[in-house]
């Protein structure tokens, strides 16, 4: 199969779809892999070590994207939409449910698309978002941290605190790999942590692993407007596979918070959990509502690119691998690549993205047998 390695240009963001050490593992297998020259600049891997590692290396990203299969950490963007065509299997992160023009792109191009976000194994895992969720989490208190500083717009409260201070008050809403990442680098910071979910074997295990350092609740409505009043830091990170975020905090809510206080809403990514939230981006990241910072970066791991770029093809090589030697019999072999499958010769595949926009969900078997 021959796949193509675009740079990817959305603002900011410098993680690369695809290793070395990937590409290796592709044309040792007889694959031609494209790369568009620079494309992995920003995580620090040059052209050589993609030439060494057998792929050709090409000036322009029409030639990348002139392939089989493009792997990719992002989306296509708009300027990138006249790449899509019906006889391309696009695999990377889409978030469809939270973009519509992108949806509406894939669909009228005839594009197969596979989202990593989507994948899923039979135990209900998430192999594929796992890696950014867990660098998004951690970044998301360093991230809120700093943006509690006075000079970046906040209350300027230290996480920690000193002897004789109080610690910054930190809620987390959501306790999957997100939330449980936020919450690691929160308690480790001293900062006096609340994690709520949905979910008691959630809240157990937390409450388990760290023995008093953090305080858990139920999340609901009561539990999170008695909270949200007392925080300083609050880091949105719920998810719903595929699906839109539910908005957790509303924009009447926003009103009985602290003057200063921060959120940052991993979850922009799919809509996010914050009635406020709009996607920013790494050269403009935040903005005030009400008094209350908002940070809700779309790409947060693009800012620690050579970590993300690994921890992701760390999980994304082997079903890239498997795309390449079996091309669309891999999605019917592998259910996992089956839930990744979102858009396919213009049927949409993904049940949440389909309720998210009110549109016709084809079971993913279905539509490649039908079509």
């Amino acid at each position: 199969m021959r796949i193509g390695l675009p740079k990817e240009i959305k603002d900011n963001e410098a993680r690369v779809g695809m290793t070395p050490g990937a590409v290796k593992a592709l044309t040792r297998r007889g694959h031609q892999v494209i790369v568009q020259s620079g494309a992995g600049f920003g995580s620090s891997l040059s052209d050589e070590e993609y030439q060494s590692a057998g792929a050709e290396i090409v000036s322009s990203a029409q030639e990348a994207w002139a392939a089989e299969m493009v792997v990719k950490v992002k989306e296509p963007i708009a300027s990138e939409y006249h790449y899509l065509r019906p006889d391309l299997i696009l695999f990377t992160y889409l978030h469809l449910a939270s973009d519509k023009p992108l949806t509406e792109a894939l669909l009228a191009s005839g594009t197969t698309g596979i989202a990593y976000e989507t994948v899923q194994t039979g135990v209900g895992q998430l192999p594929l978002l796992t890696p950014m969720s867990e660098v998004a989490g951690r970044m998301a208190t360093q991230v809120g941290a700093t943006y509690l500083q006075k000079n970046h717009g906040g209350r300027g409260i230290l996480m920690g605190g000193v002897p004789g201070v109080a610690p910054a008050n930190v809620v987390i809403l959501g306790a999957g790999i997100v939330g449980t990442n936020a919450a690691r680098v929160a308690v480790g910071l001293g900062a006096h942590v609340t994690v709520l979910d949905i979910s008691h074997d959630r809240l157990k295990y937390l409450d388990d692993i760290y023995r008093g350092q953090l305080q858990t609740r139920i999340s609901d409505d009561y539990n999170i407007e008695d909270v949200i009043c007392e925080a300083d830091l609050i880091i949105g990170a719920v998810l719903i596979p595929g699906g839109r975020a539910p908005w957790l905090i509303t924009r009447t809510m926003l009103s009985t918070m602290r003057k200063g206080s921060v959120i940052v809403d991993v979850a922009v990514d799919q809509g996010g959990c914050v009635e406020t939230t709009r996607a920013t981006t790494h050269s403009h990241p935040t903005f005030e509502v009400d008094g209350v910072l908002h940070y809700c970066v779309a790409n947060m791991p693009g800012a620690v690119p050579r970590t993300s770029t690994f921890a992701l093809n760390n999980q994304t090589a082997v079903y890239t691998l498997q795309l390449a030697n079996e091309g669309l019999n891999a999605v019917r072999k592998c259910s996992a690549l089956q839930y990744g499958l979102n858009t396919y010769r213009g049927a949409l595949t993904y049940a949440a993205v389909a309720e998210a926009f009110a549109l016709k969900h084809t079971d993913p078997i279905k539509a490649m047998d039908s079509l």
